[in-house]
């Protein structure tokens, strides 16, 4: 994997939050990673294992979902390129409590959860990134909720669209509406009232 295209990638994740990060950090975090090509619906973490490493997505697409009673998947998220993939480690899980899987084929950067921690305390600005994504993942959270106490199924489709518009196209409907909390039949209704299909 060429070095130059990761810090460049890191480089982007950085500008995105308006932080500048000393080339010396990028090299640093290149040197405790590791790196790995995954093939398209490859699990790559499962409920119950050890949340030891977080991953950033270099390239591809990453969906994190969890098993209800009925054995039904549903979906939490998705992580594509410059996104944290399997973060329960950073976030003080000793254990993933949810599935992890590629939806593309997709390179992803690894650290160890004590490595990252201790780099991203040794510099202000990887802690500013920190508080950056901590309150990003926190508005996240708010807003998913929400969505699900004050809106109907359409108006969540319709924010979704409107916020991973790269996402639509990218993603299999049967995962959108799991996101969403309704079933593909009933994403497949609000797509034709909205004219998309």
């Amino acid at each position: 994997m060429n070095k130059d295209i990761i810090i460049q990638q890191l480089n982007e994740l950085a500008e995105g939050n308006n932080l500048k990060i000393e080339d010396e950090i990028y090299s640093r975090a290149v040197e405790i990673a590791q790196f790995r090509v995954f093939r398209k619906n490859t699990v790559i973490r499962s409920i119950g294992d050890k949340a030891d490493i977080v991953g950033i997505v270099i390239d591809g697409l990453v969906r994190c979902y969890y098993i209800d009673g009925n054995g039904n998947d549903i979906t939490r998220g998705f992580s594509d390129a410059c996104k944290m993939a399997m973060d329960d480690g950073v976030l003080g899980f000793s254990e993933h409590n949810c599935m992890w899987e590629t939806l593309e084929d997709s390179t992803i950067m690894f650290f160890d959860v004590r490595d990252i921690k201790s780099l991203i305390m040794s510099d202000e600005n990887l802690k500013t990134l920190w508080i950056e994504l901590l309150e990003s993942g926190l508005r996240y959270k708010m807003y998913r909720e929400s969505g699900f106490l004050v809106e109907n199924a359409t108006e969540r489709y319709l924010h979704f669209r409107k916020l991973y518009p790269q996402l639509c196209s990218r993603v299999p409907q049967k995962h959108i509406a799991t996101y969403l909390g309704i079933t593909p039949e009933s994403l497949s209704r609000i797509r034709k009232v909205l004219k998309e299909e």
